[in-house]
């Protein structure tokens, strides 16, 4: 079974792209073992409210 993205709307790919600069600037700053947790928990909610919209 292969892996599908839910479809992303232009404001969620926005977002998912600065918070990805953010996690890379994080670490790049202070190191790979940084506190992320905040960040990555608001990128898998964007992530889980585009599987709800898809499901509906």
């Amino acid at each position: 079974m292969s892996y599908k993205d839910p479809p992303l709307t232009a404001w969620e790919k926005t977002r998912l792209a600065w918070l990805g600069a953010r996690m890379c600037k994080r670490e790049l700053l202070a190191g790979e073992d940084v506190y992320q947790d905040d960040l990555q928990d608001e990128f898998d909610q964007i992530l889980s409210d585009a599987w709800a919209r898809a499901g509906r």
